[in-house]
């Protein structure tokens, strides 16, 4: 539980570390995430770590509260209008700082939970070490928003390696979130960061490979597959990287080819 607890912990402070820099106006840049702002990437962050923070200390209330956000959604009333009722008014600086003091208690609460202890959630229940990586994989997928709209590229970490988990654990909700038909086991080959390389369902009849940090991109929707270093051999491997969603929610549609490629 450390070792992904300091990953999540590592990868808020990163992009906390370069949202210092952005003037006023940098954070009312647009990104190319459902227009939302750079602030608004920031708030939906924070929104969501709230939500955490009910479900790790206050989990009986957590049913209520996923009804309450469930009635909303059925009227129109969906998270981004949640977000900027609730934060709209503060300042992108202010907004950084609120969301910093959240994640750090968050952590601070992730460093003493057992890692399988279960928490409620919007979809199924998860383990406390899931969550922690969850969370790494939002901050990180949305931080590239957050990037590419800054026109920066980040540094590489192998702590992405949570990510890319989770890319190919969610393989089979991806299909099934769609109503698809799932494919036999696909084997993943990725190159990491440092160099290593990372294996899943070797010897399976299909493959994707390619460098670690591109399949993070891909299955958190923030890159398509053709705009990539990733190789695919067989069918289901190719559709499974055009529809791959390792977050919770209905199906999304990823960027088309050529729509998010950044110098």
């Amino acid at each position: 539980m450390s070792d992904v607890v300091a990953d999540l912990r590592a990868e808020c402070a990163e992009l906390d570390a370069f949202l210092r820099t952005l003037s006023p106006a940098d954070w009312e840049r647009v990104t190319a995430f459902y227009d939302w702002t750079v602030r608004d990437e920031v708030m939906h962050l924070h929104l969501i770590d709230r939500f955490g923070m009910v479900s790790l200390t206050a989990p009986e209330t957590f049913p209520a509260l996923v009804a309450e956000v469930r009635a909303g959604q059925a009227k129109g009333y969906e998270l981004s209008n949640r977000m900027r009722d609730e934060y709209g008014a503060l300042a992108g600086e202010a907004m950084r700082r609120q969301w910093r003091d959240t994640w750090e208690e968050m952590c601070a609460i992730f460093d003493r939970s057992d890692p399988e202890h279960r928490v409620p959630w919007f979809g199924p229940e998860m383990s406390v070490a899931s969550f922690a990586a969850a969370r790494q994989m939002e901050v990180w997928a949305h931080g590239q928003d957050i990037y590419d709209v800054m026109g920066a590229k980040r540094g590489s970490h192998d702590r992405i390696r949570n990510i890319c988990d989770l890319g190919v654990r969610t393989l089979g909700w991806s299909f099934r979130n769609r109503g698809l038909e799932k494919p036999g086991a696909v084997e993943v080959r990725l190159a990491a960061p440092s160099g290593g390389e990372w294996l899943w369902n070797e010897g399976a009849g299909e493959s994707v490979s390619g460098p670690a940090e591109d399949f993070a991109l891909v299955v958190t929707q923030r890159r398509h597959v053709d705009d990539t270093g990733l190789v695919t051999h067989g069918p289901g491997a190719r559709v499974w990287m055009e529809i791959a969603q390792c977050f919770a929610g209905a199906p999304a549609e990823g960027p088309a080819p050529g729509e998010r490629v950044i110098a």
